[in-house]
């Protein structure tokens, strides 16, 4: 038994290939001689197959009969309206072989049904007539093949080249093309074939064509929408591009116009100063280096005089103006978020932080963190570290509570059994590249994600950050507290460029939108403070002097801060960001400390120094 070929489709190739041997003269003599059709195509499938293409005879014919019959029908729609090509690739191949046939236009006439009672003309009937095709066996056979039960299956396969087997046919009688004398005595058996002529209210597949047509006229119509969408996107795209030029230099315009406002501002202050320092007494004399507004005046001689402290503090928006009024109440929204000292407060209610980080190499960072936090104001600080880390740290300060525990194989289970205890968590300081600490930060940090703690990334934390964004996007209760480098690493994992040094406060806010709107804290010069929709730019008088570990108190600082501010919530911050409230009061508070501590030391200040005046800059900024 034959195996069942159909479903194997005709490329472009194979087809005109076919047509190029089928349409050979000596094929199309063949089948209108007395051979069999079948031997016939047996030879044209061995010719596709010397030229490569591997067909049954079968296969041939079928794909043949289905070429013919697009043929006929296209023929049929170019003498209706025109449209011929629509529905027959190989028109013209299939017209030039044809019309070298006999019969009119190359293509076989249909037999009409005979009258009642008359006998119909088999392949014993006698020569052909006049005007009768000469190859009236091939029209027979194609008689044959069209009155085989066709499916749905049967009409859509045809057309695409497949075939059934070759006990799907009947076997087919061939004839001479000359009469054959039968003596009357004998008569013959009148061959009766029901399926030679197809019956008169069988249509001619007119719904197949139409079928073709309709999804012709789809695939334009298809390919016509793709083309308007896609003119409309690019249309809509250079829309948008020069609306957003637009929004760019009306930004500008209004940053111009608030910095103009600010010096206004400040030189009104400046000329109060020089009034007020005439009437007391001479204060003394100030370092050449300072660099804010607070340069022309001694904080210690004027705090009387003058309350809050002088600070320059600008605030941008994409989205909104902000008035003078609201960038001079940062500070008023720092203080309002600290909690006030009374009898009924308990242990641990003002803050317990934790401190990831510390390793056998770096044991100075996770200490400055979690000291500062107790000198910020928190109740407990908590540090885990390594093992050979925990006793260095302890002896730093008994104030600390150390946990030996995050190089054990267990580290992040140890760490979560203390995160329902603690009130926001900083990992980074003194962390260190190993992987095995770095895996069990990123385990943490997941962990802390799925109990809402806040969380401060710094020092090797943001190495992992940069390493796998993923880890903490789109977590809003983080704040990432990177330097230039750090900044730098971060802005190209994630923005795939490199950070434009003319256009800093677009970039920290370009990285946080790209982050997930959580707060960026861009350390410099002047620190830069954004949540994606706004950038606060910290510019409060520090000093020249970098020490090692100053990032550290400010990390630190961080940790208690954002827990006062996310506890106080927006009633307290007046609807502004609790994270973008506390970042810029602890970058305030590190610088008033590094300025403080370099008044007494000058280029010998280090992080414990400035740690020594915490207490005091706390209370100079938010306390008088």
């Amino acid at each position: 038994m034959i195996t069942n070929t159909r479903g194997f489709l005709w490329s472009d190739l194979e087809t005109r290939a076919l047509l190029e041997i089928w349409g050979e003269a000596d094929v199309q003599s063949a089948l209108d001689g007395n051979f069999r059709n079948s031997h016939v195509y047996r030879d044209v499938a061995c010719r596709l197959a010397e030229l490569g293409f591997e067909r049954t005879p079968e296969q041939c014919r079928i794909r043949i009969k289905g070429l013919k019959r697009q043929y006929y029908q296209a023929r049929d729609g170019l003498k209706k309206n025109g449209h011929a090509r629509k529905i027959c690739k190989y028109y013209d191949e299939m017209d030039r072989i044809l019309s070298c046939r006999g019969g009119p236009d190359g293509a076989p006439e249909p037999l009409a049904p005979p009258p009642d009672g008359a006998q119909p003309a088999g392949p014993l009937a006698g020569p052909p007539t006049p005007g009768t095709p000469h190859n009236s066996r091939e029209v027979d056979a194609e008689l044959d093949e069209d009155a085989e039960l066709e499916s749905p299956r049967d009409n859509f396969t045809e057309d695409s080249g497949e075939c059934s087997s070759y006990a799907d046919h009947p076997i087919k009688v061939e004839c001479p093309p000359f009469a054959i004398p039968v003596p009357p005595g004998d008569g013959f058996k009148e061959i009766n074939a029901p399926t030679i002529t197809p019956p008169l209210n069988q249509p001619k597949r007119s719904k197949k064509r139409h079928a073709n047509l309709t999804l012709d006229k789809m695939m334009e119509k298809f390919l016509q929408q793709s083309v308007d969408t896609e003119e409309k996107f690019y249309r809509y795209e250079e829309q948008r591009l020069k609306i957003e030029d637009k929004r760019r230099e009306a930004e500008h315009a209004r940053e111009l116009q608030m910095l103009q406002m600010l010096g206004q501002m400040l030189a009104g202050i400046s000329s109060t100063v020089s009034q007020r320092s005439q009437s007391i007494p001479a204060s003394p004399p100030q370092r050449a280096n300072h660099r804010s507004y607070g340069d022309n005046f001694n904080y210690n001689a004027m705090t009387a005089a003058l309350s809050p402290p002088i600070v320059i503090e600008r605030s941008f928006s994409l989205h909104r103006t902000h008035s003078l009024k609201d960038m001079e109440n940062i500070f008023q929204l720092v203080r309002n978020v600290i909690p006030p000292l009374t009898g009924k407060r308990h242990k641990g209610q003002d803050g317990r932080i934790g401190i990831v980080g510390g390793c056998q190499e770096y044991t100075g960072a996770p200490y400055f963190a979690a000291i500062t936090a107790l000198k910020v104001g928190a109740d407990l600080s908590h540090v885990f570290c390594t093992k050979d880390a925990a006793t260095v740290i302890k002896s730093y300060s008994p104030e600390l509570i150390v946990h030996p525990v995050l190089d054990s194989p267990n580290a992040v289970h140890e760490v979560e059994k203390w995160l329902p205890r603690l009130h926001s968590i900083v990992i980074g300081p003194g962390l260190g590249r190993d992987e095995v600490l770095l895996e069990n930060a990123k385990g943490i940090i997941e962990k802390s994600k799925v109990k809402g703690i806040p969380i401060i990334i710094d020092a090797d934390g943001l190495w992992l950050i940069s390493q796998q964004p993923s880890l903490i996007q789109g977590y809003q209760r983080a704040i990432l507290t990177p330097n230039y480098m750090e900044f730098s690493r971060l802005y190209e994992a994630m923005l795939r460029d490199p950070v434009d040094s003319s256009d800093h406060h677009g970039c920290v806010l370009r990285l946080s939108q790209a982050m997930g709107n959580l707060t960026i804290v861009q350390k410099g010069e002047r620190d830069l403070i954004s949540d994606g929709e706004k950038v606060l730019v910290c510019s409060h008088e520090g000093s020249s002097r970098r020490c090692g570990g100053q990032g550290d108190l400010l990390s630190g600082s961080l940790g208690v801060l954002a827990h006062w501010a996310f506890l106080a919530g927006a009633e307290k911050t007046n609807g502004q960001n609790p994270f973008l409230v506390a970042a810029f009061g602890a970058c305030s508070l590190t610088r008033q400390s590094n300025h403080q501590a370099f008044q007494k030391f000058g280029r010998s200040m280090t992080a414990s120094d400035m740690v020594s005046e915490v207490g005091t800059a706390f209370n100079k900024l938010f306390e008088t």
